[in-house]
């Protein structure tokens, strides 16, 4: 039995509405990998809905970093039950919201959420890699491949298709800062060098390269390892 460890980004989930048709595509790719017997392992990311709550609580009352991780963990939770839902009977019954937690289920779909404030939910996938002895963390992001600058102010930024996690944090830095928007969580990144994890980061979008990634062939993106 093969397990993937997936970091699903909240902002595929919600861009700016629910995606329902994104999230139609996703679901079936996912069950027809569980049925011939792997497990799929999903964290639920806060994305853009987060970031707008954490914003607004920022302006009107000068939020706190940890205030600010709470809401995320929050937005993360309602995210993971929504995953959990569309999957009905074929995911185990609870998100999983302590990652460290032995999950013991015959279901082959798993749903998790944030868990302590101080990181992302990416941190929260690493640790359930660790937790289910995976190797492999998919991080569903809105960018196709980590570059070696901000291509948004950068107009001669460069895609990298492989990098070390020493190169990931030289480009991201290594503190995490509520709310901020890097391909992977400095924290997470920090520890999925010590469990020596690879991680592939593409584009969620495009569903073509997520099952590519999934099925452990050449995919359109980036492998950290």
């Amino acid at each position: 039995m093969k397990t993937v460890i997936i970091s699903l980004g909240g902002s595929l989930i919600v861009p700016d509405e629910i995606d329902t048709g994104f999230l139609k595509r996703f679901r079936q790719i996912i069950l027809d990998f569980v049925s011939r017997g792997n497990r799929a392992v999903i964290v639920a990311g806060g994305g853009m809905v987060c970031r707008r709550y954490q914003k607004v609580a920022e302006e009107i009352s000068g939020a706190s970093d940890l205030d600010k991780d709470w809401i995320g963990i929050r937005t993360t939770k309602l995210n993971a039950e929504l995953i959990r839902v569309i999957f009905g009977d074929k995911a185990h019954k609870n998100v999983i919201d302590d990652p460290t937690e032995p999950v013991v289920t015959p279901k082959k779909i798993i749903v998790g959420s944030g868990w302590r404030p101080g990181c992302s939910s990416d941190k929260d996938a690493v640790l359930l890699a660790d937790n289910f002895k995976a190797n492999n963390v998919i991080n569903m992001t809105n960018i196709d491949h980590v570059y070696d600058k901000d291509p948004g102010s950068h107009d001669d930024a460069e895609p990298l298709k492989a990098l070390s996690w020493k190169q990931l944090l030289g480009i991201t830095g290594d503190k995490w800062v509520p709310g901020m928007n890097v391909p992977f969580d400095p924290e997470a990144a920090k520890l999925a060098q010590r469990y020596e994890l690879k991680v592939f980061i593409l584009d969620g979008r495009n569903l073509d390269s997520f099952k590519d990634a999934l099925e452990g062939r050449d995919f359109e993106g980036t492998l950290i390892s």
